[in-house]
This record gives C-alpha cells, structure tokens and sequence, in this order.
C-alpha cells in the first residue's frame, strides 16, 4: 500500500483516525488468578496479555545479587496473532530483542533494592498484532506490576509515533507499520516527563524527529490517563469488596 493511501485529502487515515489520535484503550487488571499480577490491555485492534511473578527466590544461584532484585522478561506472540501463521521459538532475535528491551525499560523504575537475592518475572503474551506491539507490552506490563503490589518511582507510559508523507501521525495500526513509514516508541515516566526509552524502527529525518517525539510524549501523557483511571477504579473496587 502506498503512502498516499495511507492519508486522505481531508487529513484522516485509513482507519478513519486524525493524526494526533490514539487508537481506541482497554485495559483490565487481576485477570489471571494464578499470576501474582495480570493486566489485559486492547490498543486497537492489538490485544496484549502481562503476568507478573515474584519477588520470588532466584532460580539459578548464579544470577543471585545481593542488594537488589532481578528482573526477568519473556515475550512471546502467539501463533494466531496475525493473518499469517507463523510460530516464533523463544530464542526468535525480534522477541528477544523485544524483551530486552522491556526490561531495559523497567530496571531503573522497578525499587528492586527492597528485594535483594530474589527475582520478578514478567510474562507477556500478544494474542493479536496490528502494531504497536512494543507499547502495548510495555502499558501491560506497567498495569501487571501495579496489580502484584511491587514499587515502582512511577507509571510506565509508551506510545509511538511516526511519519506519513511528512505528517507526523500517533500510534500507528500494522497497515502504517508495514508501509515503510518511519516509527519512533518512546516510553516516559509522566510524573517527571523523563524519557525512559526511545526505539526506531526505521530512519527518520532529523527535520521530523522532534515534532515526532513530542507528537509520542503526548500519547504517553494521554495513555497514563487511562491507564491510572483504570488503576484507581480496580484498587476502589477492592476496597469496597474488602468493606462489605
């Protein structure tokens, strides 16, 4: 599909979305009952699961660090994520690319110095892709986490951005995705605004990287929104179930 299809004459894009529009959020947390935290996120038509175990003891005694935590992440897309069957192994380069990361991503957020020799685990599990897979997984992954009760210094939001015949548009589908239209993630920590991760997919002019990255930050910023509603909604159901 060509760029030009991608953007119409009136400025809306294929899926009827203005540029500076998001897709689309649902989220849900305690989805799974097992997992010490869960969290379902729908962005679009991109459907993510997260489950978090631990703090929990180390498996390998070798990985053990005695002033803090480690974090472990698995990321995996199901089979029937796409039109096109396709099952990826666990050591798939784009997976693991993906999963390192995430975790690069919540290191310094996540307080592991209050659990010195003992590991958390994240779980993700992408049941439909339609881009933004790397965001979805993160805002996940931030809500799983929340839901175990394990501190972080704040939210995790990402968002991406990209470039559609010099158009900056937000949160791309996998029809954007897949025209070669350059794509920026970017994940910020709202309450300071500090950039906590930036990934390209592909070049970008730096004519547009700024306006690109603002355009992203501002997803970020929309999606703690959401997020933190659904946060505090699920921690208010709680305590009045726990009251009654």
């Amino acid at each position: 599909m060509s760029r030009l299809e991608l953007l119409t004459v009136e400025g809306l894009r294929i899926d009827g979305r203005r540029p500076n529009e998001l897709r689309k959020i649902t989220a849900k947390t305690s989805v799974l009952a097992q997992a010490d935290g869960s969290a379902y996120i729908e962005q679009g038509n991109t459907k993510c699961l997260a489950a978090v175990y631990g703090p929990q003891e180390v498996r390998h005694r070798m990985q053990i660090l005695h002033d803090r935590a480690i974090i472990n992440v698995e990321f995996n897309v199901a089979p029937f994520s796409t039109s096109e069957r396709k099952k990826r192994s666990k050591n798939d380069k784009r997976s693991l690319e993906i999963a390192s990361a995430i975790k690069q991503t919540f290191e310094p957020v996540v307080q592991t110095s209050q659990f010195p020799r003992s590991q958390i685990d994240i779980y993700l599990q992408v049941l439909q892709h339609d881009g933004g897979t790397l965001q979805a997984c993160i805002n996940a992954a931030t809500m799983a986490l929340i839901d175990a009760g394990i501190p972080m210094i704040d939210y995790v939001c990402a968002s991406t951005a990209g470039c559609i015949e010099k158009q900056p548009v937000l949160d791309l589908n996998y029809l954007e995705e897949s025209s070669d239209s350059p794509e920026l993630t970017v994940a910020i920590l709202p309450r300071t605004g500090k950039v906590n991760l930036m990934s390209m997919e592909s070049r970008l002019h730096v004519d547009m990287l700024e306006s690109v990255a603002a355009l992203a930050t501002q997803g970020c910023e929309q999606i703690h929104t959401i997020l933190d509603s659904v946060v505090r909604q699920n921690t208010q159901l709680l305590k009045d179930s726990m009251l009654q």
